[in-house]
């Protein structure tokens, strides 16, 4: 379902219960290029849509009447695994977006995001990549998985599995790290960096690196505080 074809714009669902903020940002996709396939007023009105309309996107808010867009989130996630979510909220540093990133949601994005920012978001998440802004995201998993770590986190499986590389491109990416500079800090290439990060994905079940960010928290990876640059050099 997702818009991974070339050239091919994602279609977008708006999940939010004010109507000018639905409006607003059908307006600003469509006016560049991307199809807006509908609109819905409360998480039970998206899990709805998502099932009739199929789309690529979802702009779902966070609070909203009859079902939250955590519920609706999950619920979406759980049928059309194929679909991306972008979260929607007011706060940089909210809890329930933390939640939202645990449950698979793709990123998050503030209500008063520019135009151009909000287009460029959803055609990368469409293209099924993960939008993280660096130092908001970072602050906000630092922050709630050090709550959250005050409650034993079951490890997965898969953790184990892990090469001594691929943990470490693991913790790096928890750390904020994109491909480029996980190429650079680990003296690889891109493309053998993108290969890594693949495999840790299949081995951990995961959907994208919002998803391995909060898990190289919750697993203790990396814990708060720790900085980007340092990290032990591993082998191949």
């Amino acid at each position: 379902m997702t818009a991974d074809a070339p050239g091919r714009a994602p279609r977008v669902l708006i999940a939010d219960d004010q109507t000018l903020i639905r409006t607003g940002f059908r307006l600003i996709l469509t006016a560049r290029g991307i199809e807006v396939a509908g609109e819905a007023a409360d998480g039970a009105e998206a899990v709805t849509a998502v099932r009739e309309l199929k789309p690529d996107v979802v702009l779902m808010d966070i609070r909203m009447p009859v079902m939250d867009g955590l519920e609706a989130t999950r619920r979406i996630l759980a049928d059309a695994p194929g679909c991306r979510v972008l979260m929607l909220t007011t706060f940089d540093l909210d809890r329930y977006v933390y939640t939202a990133l645990s449950l698979g949601a793709s990123g998050f994005l503030l209500k008063d995001v520019t135009p151009e920012h909000l287009a460029a978001a959803v055609r990368l998440v469409g293209t099924g990549d993960a939008l993280l802004a660096p130092q908001i995201t970072r602050r906000l998993v630092e922050r709630y998985a050090a709550e959250a770590g005050r409650t034993p986190v079951p490890v997965p499986e898969g953790l184990a599995a892990l090469t001594p590389r691929e943990r470490e491109v693991l913790t790096l990416m928890g750390r904020g790290l994109s491909n480029g500079e996980l190429a650079a800090e680990l003296t690889l290439s891109e493309a053998t960096v993108k290969s890594h990060v693949a495999r840790i994905f299949a081995k951990l079940g995961l959907r994208d690196r919002a998803q391995a960010v909060v898990l190289a928290y919750e697993t203790g990876l990396v814990t708060p505080g720790d900085s980007r640059a340092g990290a032990r050099r591993g082998t191949e």
